[in-house]
């Protein structure tokens, strides 16, 4: 007997596949003012913020996304306390070491986004080995902005194609959209359909500027340690009522 696997499919997967919905970018946002409601210390929010990012990665990878890119820590959070700094970059740290044996199971991918440069050593290290060791995972693509600026991102971008051209590895005439993305942190991954903000703020705060060009925007005021399977499946109802157009009508 022949299984139509599409047959097989739930509501929420029919739906992505036939709406094409491929990526999926979330602003992470509202841990700090979430703690504050509850009366609890920011670092509470944190804790709670991680529960929510292993529900949305489990989320995607039962509903059938592709790429899930979250933004965990921007160029600017760098100006926040000191002690929420240290107790970011720890708590990314750990979380990335506890979670990578489940992810890798799972056939979870996981690629860092942004500057590892500055980042210290022991965090670098623990990047580096869940980007390797889950390099040939086929299911889930898991991208985690960390240290990310989209401008810092661009800049680098012009940069690097300036020291090509120099260097005789290509012409000046030969920019265009297709070689800038190519030199971006996201080179081989496709840019979001959904870009989804926690929290109810509405601005990008720097986060895939240029490939969000067409990116259809979600925005929630649910803070994002309440935002669970429901909401996710909410934002895409949403846009699969969205007419995308990409600038042709």
């Amino acid at each position: 007997m022949i299984i139509n696997n599409e047959s097989l499919l739930n509501p929420i997967q029919e739906i992505i596949k036939k709406c094409r919905l491929n990526h999926i970018a979330i602003i992470m946002d509202g841990n700090r003012r979430w703690a504050k409601k509850h009366k609890l210390p920011s670092t509470s929010g944190h804790n709670a913020g991680v529960k929510s990012l292993k529900n949305a990665v489990k989320t995607c990878g039962e509903i059938g996304i592709d790429y899930l890119t979250v933004y965990a820590f921007s160029t600017e959070n760098w100006g926040r306390k000191k002690e929420e700094v240290d107790f970011l970059m720890f708590l990314l740290g750990e979380t990335v070491k506890k979670e990578l044996k489940s992810l890798h199971n799972n056939n979870v991918r996981i690629r860092i986004i942004g500057n590892l440069t500055t980042l210290n050593k022991e965090l670098q290290k623990i990047l580096r080995n869940a980007i390797e060791t889950t390099s040939d995972n086929t299911g889930l693509n898991l991208q985690i902005a960390i240290n990310y600026g989209s401008r810092e991102e661009i800049c680098n971008a012009v940069s690097l194609i300036a020291s090509d051209i120099k260097a005789g590895k290509i012409n000046p005439q030969d920019i265009c959209d297709e070689l800038i993305s190519d030199y971006l942190y996201t080179a081989d991954i496709p840019d979001p359909d959904l870009l989804i903000r926690t929290g109810g703020e509405q601005r990008l705060s720097n986060y895939l500027l240029w490939q969000s060009a067409y990116t259809e925007i979600y925005i929630t005021n649910t803070y994002w340690p309440d935002f669970g399977k429901s909401e996710l499946e909410k934002a895409v109802h949403e846009f699969v009522r969205r007419d995308r157009r990409f600038g042709r009508d």
